[in-house]
């Protein structure tokens, strides 16, 4: 177990730390282990908040600092509860589809969504904002819902061009609809604090489906969003 993080182990001729600067996209789906939920929430936090605070101690930091002695429990909580709490599909937003009564028939855009995830090269933040819109093929989404689907993908280990991905497969299946569009643009602070240490630039990645895959779509959208 030690060894790999000695010896660097390769992907396609990619080395591990190429991988992670190089921010390569390597699947839509998560990567999880069969047995990721054999132990609940609580066995989970125990583990974490003792591995935590072996890190801390081979740092050299103290834990029985009054400001220290807390921080593994806190972390641990913080994990399994909040900024990964998207890998428990338990925790997946239930959403309820409404008949479109009002027959609008053009693109609902829900734009600016704050969102917070984690970087899985280097689990350093990703802070950016989501824009998302569809046309309705006769059934329509509360726009908080909108809102709850990106936060769900987004509190997990990512890499945005699969959070993009995401956002937009669940966005499909629930609407019954290939016109869907996802926009993300964000900060990663594995370029912006470390690495190459770049805090002003940004990562926008994109998805067209449906009628939005077109340029007249494209520039109708892009024009909602700078309104």
């Amino acid at each position: 177990m030690w060894n790999t993080l000695i010896e660097k182990q390769t992907l396609n001729g990619f080395s591990e730390d190429e991988i992670g600067d190089d921010h390569i996209y390597m699947g839509l789906e998560t990567p999880m282990r069969p047995d990721a939920f054999v132990l609940g929430d609580e066995e989970k936090k125990i583990k974490i908040a003792d591995l935590f605070g072996q890190i801390m101690e081979v740092m050299g930091l103290d834990l029985t600092d009054d400001s220290l002695k807390g921080t593994p429990n806190r972390v641990a909580k913080m994990y399994i509860d909040e900024i990964f709490s998207g890998l428990n599909p338990m925790n997946k937003p239930k959403v309820a589809l409404f008949d479109n009564k009002y027959q609008y028939q053009q693109m609902l855009v829900e734009k600016n969504i704050t969102f917070y995830s984690n970087c899985e090269h280097h689990f350093v933040p990703i802070i950016g904002k989501a824009h998302v819109a569809y046309i309705s093929s006769g059934k329509v989404i509360g726009l908080s819902k909108l809102n709850r689907l990106v936060q769900y993908y987004a509190k997990r280990p990512q890499v945005q061009e699969r959070l993009t991905n995401q956002i937009a497969r669940e966005m499909v299946q629930t609407l019954g609809t290939e016109d869907v569009a996802v926009i993300i643009d964000a900060k990663h602070l594995c370029v912006s604090s470390r690495g190459v240490k770049d805090d002003t630039s940004a990562t926008v990645t994109s998805y067209y489906g449906g009628v939005f895959n077109t340029p007249q779509k494209i520039m109708e959208l892009q024009n909602y969003l700078n309104e």
